[in-house]
């Protein structure tokens, strides 16, 4: 039997820390990179008697999550404990929800190749993170952190509607977009403060049976995530074509070796023997709180989009491309205010700007430079301050240096050269040494013109008006 006759069956659980500046059920503040056990007090390392007081912001952030992701908010909901022992977590059990969550039944809409399809959302929970072990790999043990333990979360679990590694990468990158638009979650996967459990199994196509799943833990990469579930849907049809059998277990996932290994059979819920908190009150949501934080959301992904395609007249893979992530969309929003060039800021963003984002790998938010500092490059090229050429290389500097684009071009002496004195003298300089260009040329070889062009640019390095040259050289060639 081959492949193609196979079904994958992909269901998420997202983990999003949520952007408070204080710990779920203590007043320590969340900041990521703090030394090791600097952000704790008693109660979020469990010391006996302390008891927790739930932060108000987080419950206002995992309704905004529901409301955007279409769910129904629960009026009455709980948090309860998920009993099991792990060295990171400090009370041997987790403040969690389980039949009471906060949000349920909602969904994502996603667009694959052209066709769209809803995501089903199981529900959206509460709970607090665990800490971190740090294993030292010269002295042999391993060192409990708990900077993050108490820092809050939501859990985001999706229905089972995924068939393919395309559709949860659409959905995975919807959802972030979501958050970080209503500003819940910065969403910084490099940072752990976005990341996914992937649930995988496989059927025969037409068996209306699920297969035996098994889970990946804390997938914090996209390009991770697609890998991992192509790989472990070919290994699972392997096994079942050899006469083997799915056993139900927690994987992880190496990207180095391009393998997921076995970690421990896979858990469910009554293993966990969930029971309500007693040290926490029941949460009830009155209408009036929940309408209040419908009418104050911002200006969502589709909205934007859609605004883009009206009034800037973007197309639609330039407004997905620019509505896909918060940062970059405000970078263009910021951008155009002041220059009014909606299609050349845009065409900075999703070309020069994403190519180093992914050659440096690094997120949209981690751009240093404002709208302004872009509209202010694109004006420089437009003034003839300098060439596109040029403005590559400032651009480049703008990602480490926090200077404005004209001290940078300054200070490395790139101001455009368009003295016609000076320019000519390049352009009698570069056909005096190339005659065979200067032959080709003149016996209708267009090309040769754009050779000789790029000569000059380099002897120029790049200062050159581009312009300019172009005109010179095709005056001289007559």
């Amino acid at each position: 039997m081959s492949i193609e006759e196979y079904e994958t069956v992909i269901g998420l659980e997202v983990h999003a820390e949520l952007s408070t500046k204080t710990k779920i059920f203590c007043k320590c503040p969340t900041k990521f990179g703090a030394e090791p056990n600097t952000q704790v007090c008693p109660i979020c390392m469990a010391m006996p008697g302390t008891l927790p007081v739930l932060n108000e912001k987080v419950v206002e952030y995992a309704v905004k999550a529901g409301i955007t992701t279409n769910c129904e908010i629960e009026r009455d909901s709980k948090n309860d404990r998920k009993n099991y022992f792990y060295p990171d977590l400090p009370k041997a059990y987790q403040i969690s929800q389980y039949d009471r969550p906060l949000c349920k039944c909602g969904f994502i809409e996603i667009t694959v190749d052209g066709e769209k399809k809803k995501i089903g959302i199981t529900r959206i929970h509460i709970e607090e993170d665990a800490g971190k072990l740090n294993h030292d790999d010269f002295g042999g043990g391993s060192l409990v952190d708990l900077n993050r333990a108490g820092v809050p979360l939501i859990e985001i679990v999706s229905e089972p509607d995924m068939r393919s590694s395309k559709e949860v990468d659409a959905y995975l990158k919807k959802l972030k977009s979501i958050l970080e638009y209503i500003e819940v979650s910065d969403c910084k996967m490099q940072e752990g403060s976005f990341r996914a459990d992937v649930n995988v199994s496989v059927r025969k196509k037409g068996q209306i049976e699920f297969g035996t799943r098994t889970e990946m833990k804390n997938m914090n990469s996209f390009r991770s995530i697609v890998r991992a579930i192509e790989y472990e849907k070919n290994r699972q049809i392997d096994v079942l074509e050899n006469g083997g059998k799915i056993e139900q277990e927690t994987l992880r996932w190496d990207d180095v070796s391009g393998r997921t290994f076995s970690m421990r059979d896979k858990e469910d819920a009554q293993d966990y023997r969930y029971f309500p908190d007693p040290d926490l009150v029941a949460i009830k949501l009155s209408e009036e709180y929940i309408e209040n934080i419908k009418n104050n959301l911002p200006e969502l992904p589709e909205s934007r989009k859609q605004r883009y395609l009206e009034d800037y007249k973007l197309t639609v893979k330039e407004a997905d491309g620019l509505t896909a992530s918060k940062y970059l969309s405000n970078l263009f929003e910021e951008a155009v205010k002041i220059s009014n060039k909606p299609k050349a800021v845009c065409n900075w963003i999703m070309s020069d700007i994403s190519r180093i984002l992914n050659e440096r790998e690094l997120e949209p938010s981690d751009i240093r430079f404002s709208g302004t500092d872009l509209s202010e490059l694109i004006e420089l090229i437009e003034k003839g301050t300098i060439s596109s050429a040029i403005a590559k290389k400032v651009l480049d500097k703008m990602f480490d240096e926090t200077k404005k684009p004209e001290d940078i071009i300054k200070e490395n002496g790139w101001i455009q050269i368009s003295d016609e004195g000076a320019i000519k003298e390049v352009v009698i300089k570069i056909l005096e040494a190339n005659p065979q260009s200067v032959a080709d040329y003149k016996a209708g070889k267009e090309k040769a013109l754009g050779f000789l062009v790029g000569q000059a640019m380099k002897e120029t390095k790049g200062k050159a008006n581009p312009q300019m040259l172009n005109q010179m050289f095709k005056d001289e060639l007559k």
